[in-house]
């Protein structure tokens, strides 16, 4: 099995309550997921890595969204596969579908982490349960990079809780990005759509502690620069890019023929 894919129907929690439909940060929440079940097909998801004293973290993820996002309670799919592994990288590469088509795609760099050590293990762990698939979903694996920020937007403060934790006990992924969401314009968004997320994590954060999330501008138009970090340490970079809302987009979801409408 070189690709793994499997089907979701969107649920209310993941759709952005204005216009019906998937939230960016919940499409990765869904390639997230595919690569736990994917993992646990080989024997390799967080439960089997536990009692080695080891887990997963992701260190680099990157996302295109490449159509207008689907509405809430249509079916998607995703595939998700790994394209390349190094002596202690592991990429995924995927995409998403809706009614056959693609309307995201993207990598990601993953690590197996020794508990004690916090240092990454080396991916012979695997002894080749992961077949290679070649196919690269944006060209190539490009080393994340920061443009040179020319004005500051605005910035937040957050101290982590309980919902930020996930199953390794460190802050969850996504929380940062939904930070990072939160200090975008309002007004902005809703006038603009998201086309493209690249996220680099430097370092964990755990329950307690305080994070600020910065949004800066930069040189070039809708392209934007999010941090956080916790006191002097840089602990998350996020780079945005964001193009105006097309006119004709069907925003109205009582217009929209949802799938769900005929169900008996």
């Amino acid at each position: 099995m070189k690709r793994y894919s499997h089907k979701y129907s969107i649920i209310l929690d993941n759709i952005d309550l204005h216009q019906y439909k998937l939230r960016p940060v919940s499409a990765i929440s869904y390639i997230q997921d595919s690569f736990a079940r994917y993992t646990a097909t080989k024997g390799f998801a967080a439960y089997d890595l536990f009692p080695k004293n080891l887990y997963w973290i992701v260190s680099e993820f990157n996302i295109n969204f490449v159509a207008d996002l689907p509405y809430w309670s249509e079916e998607i799919e995703t595939q998700i596969w790994i394209s390349e592994i190094s002596k202690l990288k592991l990429y995924t590469d995927y995409q998403l579908l809706y009614k056959g088509e693609v309307f995201a795609k993207g990598n990601a760099c993953w690590f197996v982490i020794n508990t004690e050590s916090k240092r990454p293990a080396k991916t012979d762990i695997f002894e080749n349960k992961f077949e290679i698939c070649s196919d690269l979903t944006l060209g190539e694996h490009k080393k994340f990079t920061l443009a040179e920020t020319t004005e500051q937007i605005s910035s937040i403060t957050h101290t982590n809780n309980l919902s930020d934790i996930d199953f390794n006990n460190h802050v969850n992924n996504k929380s940062y990005i939904n930070l990072a969401e939160l200090t975008a314009p309002e007004e902005f968004q809703d006038t603009h759509m998201l086309r493209e997320l690249n996220i680099k994590f430097n370092k964990e954060t755990f329950l307690g502690d305080i994070l600020k999330a910065t949004t800066y501008k930069t040189s070039e138009q809708n392209y934007f620069v999010h941090k956080i970090t916790k006191g002097e340490t840089d602990v998350c970079d996020i780079t945005t890019r964001w193009e105006n809302k097309k006119s004709d987009i069907n925003t109205n979801i009582l217009e929209y023929d949802l799938s769900v409408k005929t169900e008996k």
